[in-house]
């Protein structure tokens, strides 16, 4: 999917990508993604099938992989996947629940959501359902680390300042997904952890940040 989705102009507080340092880092962080990925691919294969299968014993209606467009670097669109971990008419039925929305912004959370399965619950809970998203990282949609992508209506509503969480390829793990209380978190407060990674990312916060998520995974504490 190459097309891409318009967006208000961005500020000019983030600084210029440009400099040897800076295009060392991102060689070394697209080394990086492609060879994680691949780990990750091949190592957790068996837990791919093992999950694909739980998906369908509890709601057979819907497809295993969930593909979503999302909003990559520069509004760039693409199709984001997930292991499903709602009912196949989850989308259907969010008009319906939008009264129930708990955050501000351009965003929908709700905690007890109806929507969510048996086996969802569990693979959101240890973020379990992001596997598939590798593959997007493989391909260059996604990096492992970076802001998670947004929607093409969240973006459409977005400020200047807002818009500059796209400056830098969407991924897997930022600073907000590893936050114990991110739930709680006001949307300017999330969109303000997006812009300290793209002004600081560096590979050593790279490392810290998948560091992070492994603890966050093992202890279950995803939503």
């Amino acid at each position: 999917m190459n097309t891409t989705i318009a967006m208000v102009p961005m500020e000019d507080s983030i600084a210029v990508e440009n400099g040897w340092q800076f295009s060392g880092y991102m060689f070394v962080k697209r080394a990086f993604d492609i060879v994680f990925s691949l780990m990750v691919l091949v190592a957790f294969g068996w837990l791919f099938l093992l999950i694909a299968l739980a998906i369908k014993l509890d709601d057979s209606a819907g497809p295993v992989i969930f593909k979503q467009v999302r909003v990559g670097k520069n509004g760039r669109l693409f199709h984001m996947w997930k292991f499903r971990s709602m009912y196949a008419d989850a989308e259907d039925r969010l008009a319906e629940l939008m009264q129930f929305n708990e955050k501000d912004g351009p965003v929908f959370k709700m905690k007890d959501d109806p929507r969510i399965t048996r086996v969802g619950r569990f693979i959101r809970k240890t973020s379990l359902d992001e596997l598939p998203q590798f593959i997007n990282v493989l391909f260059g949609e996604m990096s492992v680390v970076g802001p998670r992508p947004a929607l093409p209506n969240e973006v459409a509503q977005y400020t200047a300042y807002q818009s500059q969480r796209l400056n830098c390829h969407a991924g897997i793990t930022s600073f907000w997904q590893v936050q114990r209380n991110r739930d709680s978190l006001s949307f300017d407060e999330w969109v303000d952890l997006d812009l300290a990674y793209v002004r600081n990312r560096s590979l050593l916060t790279d490392l810290k940040l998948i560091f992070q998520t492994v603890g966050v995974v093992l202890t279950a504490q995803g939503s």
